[in-house]
C-alpha cells in the first residue's frame, strides 16, 4: 500500500497511457456496422449490392454513388420496400456524413432486410477514396 502511495503519479501516468492505447479499439466498435468506401464497392461489385441514399432530394442531386436511389430519411419506411425488393440481398445506406444511414440501418433491419450496412463517413468518406460521384 506504501508503495501505491509513494507512486500515484506514476500509475496515474501508466493508466492514462494505457486508456490512449485503447480508444482507437473502443471507438471503432462504436461504427461496427460501418463499411469502409473500399468494402462498399466490393459489395456492390461482388454481390450486386443495392445503394440507397438517405439524403434528401437536394443533397441528392448535388452529388451520390453511382447507381444510387434516392429515399429520403424521411420517407424510408414507406418507400424501401419499393425501391430494394429483395430483402436478402445487401443494401449499403448512404448519407452525406454517415449519421443519417446509420439511424436508416435500424429501420432497414425492422423491416426485415437481412445484410444492410451503413456507408462509414457517408458520401465525404466516398470522396476522400476518389471514388465516382454522379450528379443529377
Amino acid at each position: 500500500m506504501k508503495f501505491l502511495i509513494d507512486n500515484w503519479m506514476l500509475i496515474a501516468v501508466a493508466l492514462a497511457s494505457g486508456g490512449m492505447l485503447f480508444w482507437p479499439m473502443i471507438s471503432s466498435g462504436m461504427n461496427a456496422g460501418a463499411l469502409s468506401a473500399s468494402a462498399a464497392v466490393q459489395l456492390i461489385n461482388r454481390e450486386k449490392a443495392v445503394v440507397v441514399d438517405v439524403c434528401e432530394a437536394s443533397e441528392f442531386a448535388a452529388g451520390h454513388v453511382t447507381g444510387a436511389k434516392n429515399v429520403p430519411l424521411s420517407e424510408l419506411e414507406g418507400k424501401l420496400p419499393g425501391v430494394a425488393k429483395n430483402k436478402a440481398v445487401p443494401l449499403i445506406l448512404v448519407c452525406a456524413s454517415g449519421a443519417r444511414s446509420s439511424r436508416a440501418v435500424a429501420i432497414a433491419k425492422k423491416l426485415g432486410y437481412q445484410q444492410v450496412q451503413s456507408l462509414g463517413g457517408g458520401i465525404k468518406a466516398w470522396k476522400e477514396a476518389n471514388l465516382p460521384i454522379e450528379k443529377n
